[in-house]
């Protein structure tokens, strides 16, 4: 079931955002599609609608990580918590690869959240690999 967003909460979240993907970094200029609203707690585990709660995903991340929080360490096994992009810095859970076409999960909740969420789906590391050519990709200021 989808929750209405109202739209100058959209745009609060998309600016806090800076119009990238909380998760792989995508770009939604880059990308040409709308980003999604994700709650970062899932209206079904009683996440609320508020832009304290509120940043932007975009559509394959947003549906891998469903009603997720949580997910194993593919290093340990254990579960840990998926990253939260409105309460930590991306830099502090992942790096990118040596080419930049890859995110890579430095901690447990980095590697859980690149595995829960597929961020090296191969479309988007042929992507990555086209915006590294042409100057567009790291994004600058993670």
């Amino acid at each position: 079931m989808s929750t209405h967003i109202p739209a100058e909460l959209r745009r609060q979240v998309a600016e806090d955002a800076g119009h990238r993907c909380g998760y792989c970094l995508s770009d939604e200029l880059l990308t040409g599609v709308p980003l999604a609203v994700d709650h970062i707690v899932p209206t079904a585990k009683a996440g609320e609608t508020v832009r304290d709660n509120l940043w932007l995903a975009c559509r394959p991340c947003n549906e891998y990580k469903g009603v997720e929080t949580h997910a194993p360490d593919p290093k340990t096994g254990q579960l840990a918590t998926l990253f939260n992009p409105r309460q930590q810095s991306w830099a502090d859970h992942f790096t990118w690869s040596r080419d930049s076409s890859l995110v890579v999960g430095i901690t447990p909740t980095g590697r859980a959240t690149v595995a829960a969420l597929h961020l090296n789906r191969p479309l988007l590391v042929k992507a990555r690999r086209r915006w590294v050519a042409a100057g567009w990709h790291p994004p600058s200021g993670v």
